[in-house]
Parts: structure tokens; C-alpha cells; sequence
């Protein structure tokens, strides 16, 4: 039996009743639902895509795929390798999330869906609500960037542009989405979605021969690609098919970084004090209250690793940098890129998250 489990309280609540968070505390939910292992030597021959590994997914046999996952691996700078996730249909790492939800949404017989997003999340969910026919409605904030706007209404959904930051988009989708009917499609709060973005691990663990790299680094805003990294290693440490865990490499713009922060102070959740938000490139990390920030400082700590920063010329030369390589990149997907130095000596691999068609290059 699949059902929801509240980590901070312990109220579980199953599937159907499509609560979006705890009841009680007001948490976000995780999964209690028991990966299996998956045989290395089966995968050959298996569907190309995230869905190959059918085994650890709380889902099956899905109506919506449109082929999400399965990106090159590209060696790039002596231990560095990247990771190409802008290849998927709609451009960014988000459709492993997003199809997991909306295929949960068909299943739960949803109508209408809400989600809230600083634009690649939002477009996946609308992407996806579109294949599967469900009414859609994307709550972004008003400064997101204008491809990312064009690329959500192409896809049919209705747009809500939200004056302020992401904390205030969050907050105008969870107000509409308590009312009755609303599927709510959050990548934050619903963890189907951190199911979906933990085959990026499965699929570094399928294309290294059954081995990791000794680093793991992530940008980091809400946490989505973090924590659903850290799902897959406790799965494939857990089944013996890794004989260690690799650091998790949190990466954050200078500019908005309350986790890293709350890290490099040793605290267990994010500070009190609210530092004055700056404007960043990175707009897609740009999350100043992550709701799940205890779970992403403790997977960051257990995993040996930490938490870095990148300043906003760090970001405008790396993404010049990769394009010269022949990789055009989004300005918040190249954030890890911008922090390379500091993991040099270690053998790691970077995410590539979202394309640069989806922000043109940094001003």
C-alpha cells in the first residue's frame, strides 16, 4: 500500500484523498512506498526513457509519457561530466517530476489543476495537463522570464502572473488550490514529484556500469533535484548496488540563499531572520523560504556534503563558458557550472537543467 506520511508529525494520509499537505501541521508529505531493486543486467531492451526503472517507481505503465528522461552524460572537463536534463520535451529536468504528478492526476480522476512555478515546473505540469486533457492554471511570478510565459499559454494553460516574488506565487496557488476539485500540481509539497526527479540518479548510476561519482552537485532553491537524489542513493545504498554514498553538492546564487545560510550557521532549519532578497539570474533558485528546508540540510549533511554560493558574474561567465563548449544553457542551470572550482579534485557530475532558448543569455 502506497500513502502519504507527514515527516514532521507522523499523520499519514492515503493517496486518494489528494490532500495536498498534513492536515495537522501543514507540512509536506513524503511517500511511504518501498522501492525494489533494479537488475543492472535488465535494463537493455526496456523502454528509453525514466520509465525503464519500473521497479522503484511508485508508479506504472503511464499514459502520459512523452519519452522524459534518459539524457547524454557528457564528459566535459577532466572529472567533470555533465549531465544534458535541458534535453526533454519541454526543455528543463522538471518533466520527470511533472509526469509522475499529472499521471497521478489522471489516475485520481482530477479535472482541474493548479500549480505554481518560476516558470520550468509550471510549463512541465502544463505540458502534461495539456496530453492528458486536464484544465490547467499556472500561477508564476510577473518577472518570469518571457519564454518561459509564451512556452506555458502555448501549451493551453491559463496563466496567473503574480506581482512579487516566488513566496508570494506560492502562496496565491496554495489559496486557490484549497478550494474542492483542485488537483494541487506543487513540486514542492507533493512527493510523486521526488520520485520522478530521482531516475536523474538511477540513470548516472545505469550509464557509470552500476557506480556513482564521488560528488553530486545540484543547484538548489526548493530542493526538487536534491532530495529526489538523495531518495534514489538511500534506494541504491539500501539495496546494495552502491557501496557508498556520494557528497551532495548544494549549489545556491549569493544573491538569494537561506539554505546555505542555515547550513554554514549549523542550524537544523532555515534562520530566522529574513536576509533582503537581491535580484538574481538564477530565477529558478531564486526561493527564499523552501518549505522542505530541514529534509534538504539534512540530506546535504548526511551525505558528507555542503552548501556553495555563486555570485551573478560567476553566472553570467559560466554560461558564456558552456556555450563556448557547444552547451547553451539557461542562467539558472549553469549555477553549478559557476561553482566548479571548489570539487575539481573529486569526480563529479553537473546538471544541465534548462535550456538557454528558455532565457537568452544573461544580461
Amino acid at each position: 500500500m502506497i500513502s502519504y506520511h507527514c515527516p514532521e508529525c507522523g499523520t499519514r494520509s492515503p493517496v486518494e484523498a489528494a490532500a495536498w499537505r498534513c492536515p495537522d501541521c501543514g507540512s509536506p508529505w513524503d511517500l511511504e512506498f518501498t522501492a525494489l531493486p533494479v537488475d543492472l543486467k535488465s535494463l537493455p531492451g526496456r523502454v528509453n526513457s525514466l520509465w525503464r526503472y519500473e521497479e522503484a517507481l511508485p508508479l506504472a505503465a503511464p499514459a502520459l509519457s512523452l519519452g522524459e528522461g534518459r539524457t547524454p552524460l557528457v564528459p566535459l572537463t577532466g572529472n567533470v561530466s555533465v549531465k544534458l536534463d535541458y534535453l526533454m520535451p519541454t526543455l528543463s529536468f522538471k518533466d520527470r517530476g511533472a509526469v509522475m504528478l499529472m499521471e497521478l492526476a489522471r489516475r485520481l480522476g482530477a479535472r482541474r489543476v493548479i500549480a505554481d512555478s518560476s516558470g520550468n515546473a509550471g510549463t512541465a505540469v502544463a505540458a502534461y495537463c495539456a496530453r492528458a486533457g486536464l484544465d490547467c492554471t499556472v500561477y508564476v511570478p510577473e518577472a518570469t522570464s518571457a519564454k518561459k510565459v509564451e512556452q506555458i499559454r502555448a501549451h493551453g494553460a491559463h496563466l496567473e502572473l503574480v506581482p512579487g516574488d516566488r513566496e508570494a506565487t506560492a502562496d496565491a496557488a496554495r489559496a486557490a488550490a484549497d478550494q474542492k476539485g483542485i488537483f494541487y500540481a506543487s513540486h514542492v509539497y507533493n512527493p510523486y514529484f521526488l520520485h520522478g526527479t530521482k531516475t536523474y540518479l538511477y540513470e548516472l548510476w545505469e550509464d557509470l556500469g552500476g557506480r556513482l561519482p564521488e560528488a553530486i552537485v545540484v543547484p538548489v532553491g526548493n530542493g526538487t533535484l536534491l532530495l529526489g537524489a538523495a531518495l534514489a542513493l538511500s534506494e541504491l545504498h539500501a539495496h546494495g548496488l552502491i557501496a557508498g554514498r556520494p557528497a551532495l553538492i548544494a549549489v545556491q546564487a549569493e544573491a538569494v540563499s537561506p539554505l546555505a545560510a542555515a547550513f554554514h550557521a549549523g542550524a537544523d532549519g532555515l534562520l530566522d531572520e529574513r536576509a533582503p532578497l537581491r535580484p538574481t539570474l538564477a530565477e529558478g533558485i531564486a526561493i527564499p523560504r523552501p518549505p522542505r528546508a530541514r529534509q534538504i540540510l539534512r540530506a546535504v549533511r548526511e551525505s558528507g556534503g555542503t552548501f556553495l554560493t555563486v555570485t551573478e558574474e560567476q553566472i553570467r561567465a559560466a554560461q558564456l563558458d558552456l556555450a563556448a563548449r557547444g552547451l547553451f544553457v539557461e542562467s539558472t542551470g549553469v549555477a553549478c557550472w559557476a561553482a566548479t572550482g571548489a570539487w575539481t579534485d573529486r569526480t563529479a557530475v553537473v546538471p544541465l537543467c534548462g535550456a538557454g532558448l528558455k532565457t537568452g543569455l544573461a544580461p
